[in-house]
């Protein structure tokens, strides 16, 4: 920086200002600046400029299973807000649910001097694990499932099952059947909610839910036994990999999408679209779930602002092609 302020014919704290609060130097001084850093090739050593201002501007991410579509969309949209924000972010992404692997993680960022951290952690057990690995003196926000005393940001699930069950009954189908995830997902559960809540006021039989585990595969064995029940004419997926398994399924039966029976699934993935039929969905919006979730940590890291208030954002109806009303 010295080096600049040289060339450039200012001090060494203008150079600071342009770099920093470039709009209180004056245009042909900033000019000036601008020019000389790029001449010499100059670039901030950000080791050097975190001891000096004691501040890494690093956020730090804890995720569990990112293979999945939704976890996955959540962390791309956490990133990208950092990143808007100015700041980077460090991921600590792990394959087993433990408090050995939380704790970890946690310590893993806290050594980079991370200023705050979000956890993405679907499962109650591992926000559990999560909770007793914290630091106290580090901000903190949930994503996707409400801890104590911790600010969290949420897609409202139970509002976007309603949605779909509502939609179908709208449509003239007597009850909707429903493929649930599994039980230590809190997603799943609020989907279940949602979906029971929905039929229960519309005074319609809630039939027994079919247990799968997020994948195709599980869908494509429920939808085996759906395709068995002549009764079924209206299936909700608790996420599209699995309803394109019932979609599979049903098509090996010969049962016709959506003329015999509709099916719809949640987390709209980019592939739902491009299906036979194109697949009706529940999209949830990943990006301002980022965004949120990044303003209300900053505003704990850089304004002290008190945490433990929680956000639901609605998600969005996607109608295509694969529900229809029912055939008499």
């Amino acid at each position: 920086m010295g080096d600049v302020a040289r060339l450039a014919g200012v001090s060494h704290m203008t150079v600071s200002r342009v770099l920093n609060e470039p709009e209180s130097v004056r245009p042909e001084t900033r000019e000036r600046v601008l020019l000389a850093i790029k001449q010499l090739g100059y670039r901030r050593n950000s080791a050097a400029r975190s001891l000096v201002t004691r501040r890494s501007q690093t956020l730090g991410v804890v995720c569990f299973d990112t293979t999945l579509y939704g976890p996955a969309s959540m962390l791309n949209g956490i990133v990208q807000a950092t990143e808007e924000a100015g700041y980077a972010v460090s991921v600590a992404s792990l394959r087993r649910p433990t408090a050995a692997a939380a704790t970890q993680a946690v310590q893993r960022l806290v050594h980079q001097s991370v200023e705050g951290l979000v956890l993405i952690a679907p499962q109650a057990a591992e926000a559990m694990a999560f909770v007793r690995a914290l630091p106290t003196d580090i901000p903190v926000i949930a994503v996707e499932n409400a801890l104590p005393s911790v600010t969290s940001v949420s897609v409202d699930q139970v509002l976007g099952a309603r949605m779909v069950t509502e939609y179908l009954l709208s449509l003239g189908h007597e009850t909707v059947h429903h493929v649930r995830g599994p039980s230590d997902w809190s997603e799943a559960n609020g989907r279940v909610d949602g979906w029971v809540a929905a039929l229960e006021e519309s005074g319609r039989m809630v039939p027994r839910e079919l247990v799968g585990d997020w994948s195709a595969k599980s869908g494509y064995l429920a939808g085996q036994k759906l395709a068995r029940d002549r009764r079924a004419t209206a299936v909700f997926a608790a996420n599209d990999s699995m309803a394109l398994g019932v979609l599979r399924a049903l098509l090996d039966a010969g049962v016709r999408v959506p003329e015999d029976v509709s099916v719809v699934g949640f987390d709209d993935i980019p592939e739902g679209a491009f299906v036979t039929p194109p697949l009706t969905t529940v999209s949830q919006p990943f990006r301002e779930v980022g965004r949120r979730s990044i303003e209300f940590l900053l505003g704990e890291v850089e304004g002290g602002e008190a945490g433990g208030v929680s956000s639901v954002i609605p998600p969005e109806l996607v109608i295509r092609n694969s529900t229809s009303s029912r055939r008499p």
